[in-house]
């Protein structure tokens, strides 16, 4: 009879103790719409645990939500026919009332070029994808001059555009140095610019070094991740 008194305990008291652990749970959720209209995306959403990927999976729609279990980061990477996949990381200890929310904006494909009728209003940020430097310094490689000549292309398209390149480094050694280095590519940047027909007064530099990384994490991904120049429209 003690027995049987215990199982019954057992079994009364399981369900509570897991739904306990369940409301300790911290999810990601967001929403996936189209950057310039709006509108609801369907897409696929990859996402893995960092920095050793031990959990990952995927989800399809145009929203998600999946828990981030053991406190641990999450990357994730949005993908929908017609657009340009998003990346980013997801972060616990941002989490409020156990939820770490990220609306997701998809954005068209392409090169900057390709982008501008859609992307060109004051505000708006563009990555320099194919942009690329020799090892440590500003030296830019001739790999990166397709991307560059469609800058200048933009510029001459819309007379009235000023822009700001924007050097970032990633968070390893000196932050001094690092601090010399995005200045000294954006610097190397907008004098090609120049040098192929931008005005120089419509093309504005700021060096940012290692002070705004986009991961924080110890690996070279997310070195390559922080390395970067950014194309911000001021003006047009």
């Amino acid at each position: 009879m003690k027995a049987i008194i215990t199982v019954v305990v057992l079994l009364m008291w399981m369900p509570t103790a897991f739904c306990q652990e369940s409301d300790t749970l911290i999810y990601a959720q967001g929403k996936i719409t189209n950057a310039a209209t709006k509108e609801a995306v369907m897409a696929k959403v990859f996402y893995r645990s960092e920095p050793y990927g031990n959990i990952m999976g995927s989800l399809s729609g145009n929203s998600f939500s999946f828990p981030l279990f053991d406190g641990q980061r999450y990357s994730i990477t949005v993908e929908a026919p017609g657009f340009a996949p998003a990346k980013f990381l997801l972060d616990p200890v941002t989490a409020v009332d156990r939820k770490v929310v990220k609306d997701v904006e998809l954005g068209l494909p392409g090169s900057v070029a390709k982008n501008a009728e859609t992307t060109h209003s004051a505000g708006k940020i563009l990555t320099l994808e194919n942009l690329i430097f020799n090892v440590g310094t500003a030296t830019i490689t001739k790999e990166s001059y397709p991307e560059l000549d469609e800058v200048v292309h933009m510029l001459n398209a819309n007379p009235n555009m000023v822009i700001q390149l924007e050097g970032h480094t990633d968070i390893k050694g000196d932050p001094k140095l690092n601090m010399k280095l995005s200045q000294d590519r954006v610097d190397a940047v907008k004098n090609y610019l120049v040098s192929k027909g931008a005005s120089k007064s419509r093309v504005k530099t700021k060096a940012f070094g290692g002070t705004m990384p986009i991961s924080r994490e110890n690996t070279e991904a997310a070195a390559k991740l922080n390395r970067r120049v950014e194309l911000r429209i001021l003006q047009n």
